[in-house]
């Protein structure tokens, strides 16, 4: 990618995320959006057609950015399930005024979306990987878009919660939610990894 077409993106991505430190989505305007980047408005429709999808991109910059990707499945189960759960729900701490407001009620159903695709290729993958037969009979597809949805429900879910537990307990959640009903009869020990 030109590298000048990549730092207009950035900017873009920039500055949405930094404007909804404070402001709904629906508060935001384009305007707002090219003036705190440093670009003029044709910029932003050069790039993005709407501001879901910057919204989207922006999450996942800002994800990458921080090093907070979730790992997939199979290493989860082969290391320290908890603790990589944890990095990842770290970025979302780390700025929880922005994904409250992404998760709320006059948030992003584009931006949910790309990160609950995200989690479904990891489950796909760890599905595919793995050789269970948990879901046989479920095309794969299907069962990773429920595991997605159960992992992203439960991020919504922890951020609008007041006061909300912390770090642990929602990665604690998260894992019981991957591993599904019967983990507690001799389901993967998520600090139990070979690392």
């Amino acid at each position: 990618m030109d590298p000048r077409i990549a730092r207009t993106r950035h900017s873009l991505q920039r500055a949405l995320f930094d404007l909804l430190g404070t402001r709904d989505l629906e508060d935001v305007t384009i305007a707002d959006i090219v003036e705190h980047a440093g670009v003029n408005r044709s910029s932003f429709y050069q790039h993005y057609s709407d501001k879901d999808t910057l919204l989207a991109d922006a999450i996942d910059s800002a994800l990458a950015g921080d090093g907070a990707a979730l790992p997939p499945l199979m290493e989860l189960i082969e290391t320290d399930a908890i603790a990589a759960i944890v990095a990842y729900l770290g970025h979302f701490e780390g700025n929880i005024d922005v994904y409250a407001r992404v998760f709320g009620p006059h948030g992003s159903l584009v931006a949910v979306a790309r990160l609950q695709q995200h989690v479904q290729g990891l489950a796909r993958e760890g599905i595919e990987s793995s050789r269970t037969q948990v879901f046989d009979g479920m095309p794969i597809d299907v069962a990773a878009a429920g595991i997605a949805g159960s992992v992203v429900a439960v991020v919504g879910a922890w951020i609008a919660m007041e006061p909300r537990p912390g770090l642990d307990v929602a990665a604690a959640w998260i894992w019981r939610v991957l591993l599904g009903p019967g983990a507690e009869q001799g389901g993967a020990d998520p600090g139990c990894g070979s690392a």
